[in-house]
């Protein structure tokens, strides 16, 4: 490595965050107005650029309570981006961070320095996006629908009680697919990722519904094994 040779001038990181959730029945993600140029005016995904001095996850984080005042939110990294005219200011890397998280965690947002609004957007009724967020987007949702059948990522929307009616309808809305009743609770109890709590609750029918939460392990939950 030539440390003087120019091709390595003028480069940066990113940091982009996909956070999802489902609310009422609709598979949304999280979206930021930016204040300023480049792309003011313009809704992306929640990032910015790390400094010299810091993680990936560490930028990440900060951005995040930076342009939202969101804070101990949990995501992984799912993949890097690196077309050299992502952004048109110099050449930026992007490391695509994913998560998931409840949906009220951003009803009280307030303008930040860099962000105008916040809010969450159905998957289907995304706005046109800055830089290449788009495609960004796109990955982390094959990215989350491959993840909620081999990882335990969905404890992060459900850290209370739950009904399997509901918990099915949520894995179905972000898949966008019906799923065989029978086989996914027969997968999901014999895979121990969630225990009963010995309490029901009544529904709209008047009928009583057991209870359930997500355990405390690390086990994974695969609906095609």
């Amino acid at each position: 490595m030539n440390v003087n040779d120019s091709r390595y001038d003028n480069q940066g990181l990113h940091v982009v965050l996909a956070l999802f959730t489902v609310d009422k029945g609709r598979f949304k993600v999280l979206l930021i107005k930016r204040k300023n140029e480049p792309f003011k005016n313009k809704w992306i995904l929640v990032g910015g650029c790390a400094y010299n001095t810091e993680t990936g996850e560490e930028a990440m984080a900060r951005e995040l309570k930076e342009k939202t005042t969101l804070q101990n939110i949990n995501f992984e990294m799912f993949n890097v981006f690196t077309n050299p005219n992502r952004s048109p200011l110099k050449r930026m890397i992007a490391i695509g961070y994913i998560g998931v998280s409840d949906a009220s965690i951003i009803q009280n947002f307030k303008q930040t320095e860099k962000a105008s609004d916040a809010d969450w957007f159905e998957i289907d009724r995304i706005p046109e996006l800055g830089y290449d967020h788009k495609e960004i987007l796109t990955e982390a949702i094959v990215t989350l629908k491959n993840k909620i059948f081999t990882s335990n990522i969905m404890k992060r929307l459900y850290p209370g009680n739950f009904t399997l009616p509901e918990l099915q309808t949520t894995y179905e809305t972000i898949l966008g697919m019906k799923l065989d009743r029978r086989n996914f609770r027969k997968k999901l109890l014999s895979s121990n990722i969630i225990e009963e709590t010995n309490q029901t609750i009544k529904n709209e029918k008047i009928k009583t519904t057991k209870l359930y939460k997500f355990t405390n392990s690390d086990i994974t939950f695969n609906l095609y094994k």
